[in-house]
């Protein structure tokens, strides 16, 4: 066993440090070993965890278990991006919650990670032309964790959506890598106009909880909007917006606010 992990963490520390701390889980909560055992260690990669994960959540009277796992099987066999985005979410998920202390917790027990994961492989049916069945993932994704992400909208990776009720992502949104939103955050239209209707979310910004993304407008990279905002026009750049309607209120305040998760609208309380 222990010549198998050196191996595994020669190509894939990720899974290794999962791994490891799912062994001192089990001794440490006994009464956690099946569940761990087969969500974790059961599994020879994190693709295969995720699949197995992907099919116990979603599955229903309409669909079965075993359907679903072979569906998600493929698509991570398929597309190595599906494996590559859930480690740089999972890193995400943990360098930017404090609540996060252990790898094993998004893979486990966090909706917002798993809501995402989910949307990847619905992404991936969508673009292989499976339409039908990625509406059913977003549906089951959507009834599960209150979480409704589009199919067809596109979304970056390092994605950290912190405890993710309510999340509402359009389909002709696009958001950029490394963004974080909390619960509550809606990407929508603004009416019943059809075509390229949602919002572009650059690299690196931040979402406060219940704010409002509304139209096809463009939201500058590493940039914020603060909590309860409603953002009906182009946010430039590094600044933090605020307020119903939103308008500019001063700098981002930090280089990256994605990471940094500051809140605080100093520049505005300083006026």
């Amino acid at each position: 066993m222990a010549e198998t992990r050196v191996r595994i963490a020669s190509v894939d520390p990720v899974w290794e440090r999962i791994c490891n701390e799912a062994e001192a889980a089990i001794r440490a909560e006994p009464l956690l070993g099946g569940l761990i055992h087969s969500g974790l260690l059961h599994h020879v990669s994190m693709e295969r965890a995720l699949a197995y994960r992907f099919s116990l959540k979603l599955a229903s009277g309409e669909m079965s278990e075993q359907i679903l796992r072979e569906i998600a099987d493929e698509a991570y066999a398929t597309d190595a991006e599906l494996g590559l985005a859930a480690r740089a979410d999972l890193v995400a998920v943990y360098d930017r919650d404090p609540a996060c202390h252990r790898f094993l917790q998004p893979m486990l027990f966090f909706k917002g990670y798993q809501a995402v994961q989910a949307y990847r492989v619905g992404h991936w049916l969508w673009i292989a032309g499976r339409r039908d069945l990625a509406y059913f993932v977003q549906m089951r994704v959507s009834e599960v964790f209150g979480v409704d992400i589009h199919p067809a909208a596109r979304v970056g990776r390092g994605i950290m959506i912190d405890h993710a009720h309510s999340i509402v992502i359009g389909e002709t949104a696009v958001v950029g890598d490394n963004v974080s939103m909390l619960h509550s955050v809606t990407l929508g239209g603004t009416g019943k106009e059809d075509g390229d209707r949602h919002p572009k979310i650059g690299n690196g910004v931040l979402i406060g909880a219940g704010a409002k993304v509304l139209g096809n407008i463009t939201v500058g990279h590493c940039s914020r909007i603060a909590a309860g905002s409603v953002v009906l026009q182009d946010v430039p750049p590094m600044t933090t917006v605020a307020g119903v309607p939103a308008k500019v209120v001063g700098e981002a305040g930090c280089a990256q606010p994605s990471v940094s998760m500051d809140q605080l609208i100093r520049e505005h309380f300083d006026r």
